[in-house]
């Protein structure tokens, strides 16, 4: 058994909260340029020649990338090897979170009562989530969720019936319906069984996949093709401006699930996907 302090946490998620925002990482930056490749309208290649140049300086600099810094989206996946002393893990993390958003200048964008809407000015608390995995490592990953990707994001439970072409549609009917709104070119994830939170848990999940990387059973790894291709002719392009790359990739994943639903959850993330990941 290993045991850490949770203190640990301070500084690792301090430092991935400012990195994260300031620095796309190599596989996103490279979709980009892919896309540029691809990309058959003049105004769409016109405007991922600017996501990338800003990418790139955001980096340079050290600025952040968007003036939405987003929410704090906070991945522990911890070894099941592990044991954790200390002050609670969860103020832990989010003693993390105001230090990366208060000592890098980064917009505090959370409000402590979604009704009275009063900032807490630190961008606490963030939105936890703790995984139990073989080992005695505990990774750490940070995700800031802007509010323009955030609040497209869908749940819906089809009938067991629909199957494949009832997901499918309703991703196509999400795409449509949030059109630019999610600062394409973005990536989608969906989540597929399991219930509402588990459901939803697994479509935010999904944009942590690499861009490129394909689920490793091969009848969902062709359903990620099938609609990333269906999104991609959509026509809403870069920045909504029109185009032929809507979406970088489509990430699907999937959990056993009761008898009589087929829960599904879609999740956008912006072209600033941005996320940042350290092993303890």
């Amino acid at each position: 058994m290993r045991v850490l302090q949770t203190e640990a946490l301070i500084p690792v998620i301090e430092k991935l909260c400012i990195k994260a925002c300031c620095e796309l990482n190599d596989n996103v930056m490279d979709a980009f340029r892919k896309a540029l490749e691809t990309e058959e309208s003049p105004i769409g290649k016109q405007s991922l020649e600017i996501i990338v140049e800003n990418g790139e300086f955001a980096k340079k600099e050290q600025l952040p990338c968007c003036h939405d810094t987003g929410v704090a989206v906070v991945l522990l996946e911890c070894g099941q090897e592990v044991c954790w002393e200390g002050m609670p893990l969860e103020d832990a993390v989010n003693e993390g979170v105001r230090r990366g958003y208060t000592n890098g200048y980064l917009r505090k964008s959370v409000v402590a009562d979604p009704l009275n809407r009063e900032n807490t000015n630190d961008n606490t608390p963030a939105m936890l989530h703790v995984e139990i995995v073989p080992g005695n490592q505990v990774k750490v990953t940070v995700m800031p969720k802007g509010g323009g990707s955030e609040n497209m994001g869908a749940f819906k439970v089809l009938l067991p019936g629909e199957g494949k072409e009832g997901v499918k549609q309703f991703l196509l009917d999400t795409v449509a319906k949030v059109g630019g709104n999610p600062c394409p070119p973005y990536i989608i994830g969906i989540g597929v069984g399991g219930t509402m939170d588990t459901c939803a848990w697994m479509a935010k999940k999904a944009l942590l996949r690499p861009i490129g990387d394909r689920n490793p059973n091969p009848y969902y790894a062709e359903l990620e093709d099938e609609f990333l291709e269906a999104v991609n002719k959509s026509g809403i392009g870069p920045i909504g401006m029109g185009g032929t790359v809507t979406a970088l990739d489509v990430h699907i994943d999937y959990h056993g699930v009761h008898i009589t639903a087929l829960p599904v959850a879609i999740n956008f993330q912006c072209n600033a996907a941005r996320q940042a990941s350290e092993v303890i």
